[in-house]
């Protein structure tokens, strides 16, 4: 009988669980796992990711030993769609059809809110789950989730943009920078979903001793939103979000440099993110600890918090 955690170096049978409104990450977390169909990625709706697919050498598809046996959205038709580009064999009714069938489970849905249900069946019976960003919008999920890590369940869960190209090698070697007094990040759509997206990157780069968040913009009608966010180092840090906003920039200044990041490899983003799942499942480790995971997710609340309440600064140590 084989043991349940660690996975260890078998092969792995993994369970795709999406999708929802205008996220197509079952299309293309699936792809870099199983190789795709051209004419049926094609007709996807997000001509996004056939785009940055076809970039690719057929060489970078797969990660070794692993493979998306089995796919769930909310719509069958939607599922039938994913399993035809991404080539996947079994289409299933049910998220808990997919007990005793597969390794591990990749919830593809951006809505924090709808995770603790989504996730549920999996993790209560001991299957690792990777889950997409946010982890959470509220804090009664999040003291959910945070309960389920320390009963020893299986999960992680990040935004792509930790593991952008251009940045990573910053979060271990920034010398030339001297030390970071500002930094200043955009980023698109709304700040519940893609705020994650944001603030992922800050906690590699400055560590523990998030104290606050302020929306000092907040027009959620017309999703706008400016973060201020105090930091022990004394670094200011400042997050615009704007639906209309074209791409995300990045800024980092310190005393003695700074640059401007713009990261544009999507696939690569992508691809690192399931490799860092794959590795944690088979090894057990955890590749950054699940403390940032809650700080982070204290942040984006505290943010939709700091909205609704006219822009107040919000400690984190309200939070859980």
């Amino acid at each position: 009988m084989q043991k349940k955690w660690p996975l260890g170096d078998r092969e792995l049978k993994l369970g795709m669980m999406g999708m929802t409104e205008g996220n197509g990450h079952p299309y293309s977390w699936s792809a870099i796992f199983n190789g795709y169909d051209r004419d049926e990625m094609a007709t996807c709706g997000f001509p996004v990711i056939p785009a940055y697919l076809a970039q690719q050498p057929q060489s970078t598809f797969g990660i070794p030993g692993a493979h998306i046996t089995h796919v769930y959205c909310n719509q069958r038709s939607d599922a039938e769609h994913v399993a035809r580009a991404a080539l996947i064999p079994n289409v299933v009714d049910r998220p808990e059809d997919m007990l005793g069938e597969v390794d591990a489970v990749v919830c593809a849905t951006d809505v924090g809110a709808e995770h603790v249900e989504r996730c549920r069946p999996f993790i209560e019976n001991d299957i690792p789950v990777f889950i997409d960003k946010p982890l959470v919008d509220n804090v009664e999920d999040l003291r959910t989730f945070i309960a389920w890590h320390e009963a020893g369940k299986h999960f992680l869960s990040s935004s792509s943009l930790r593991y952008q190209k251009d940045l990573e090698p910053y979060y271990k070697n920034r010398y030339e920078l001297g030390q970071l007094v500002f930094i200043a990040r955009t980023m698109q759509k709304y700040w519940t979903t893609y705020g994650m997206h944001a603030l992922e990157s800050l906690y590699p780069l400055l560590g523990e001793g998030f104290r606050s968040i302020q929306d000092v913009g907040p027009d959620p009608a017309a999703g706008k939103h400016h973060m201020l966010i105090k930091h022990d180092s004394g670094c200011t840090i400042s997050l615009v979000q704007q639906y209309s906003i074209s791409s995300p920039g990045f800024i980092l200044c310190g005393t003695d440099a700074s640059i401007v990041l713009k990261g544009s490899d999507t696939y690569y983003s992508f691809k690192k993110q399931m490799e860092v799942f794959v590795e944690y499942i088979r090894t057990g480790i955890e590749p950054y600890p699940f403390r940032e995971t809650v700080v982070l997710a204290q942040l984006l609340i505290g943010g939709l918090i700091s909205g609704r309440e006219g822009g107040r600064e919000v400690l984190l140590s309200e939070i859980v």
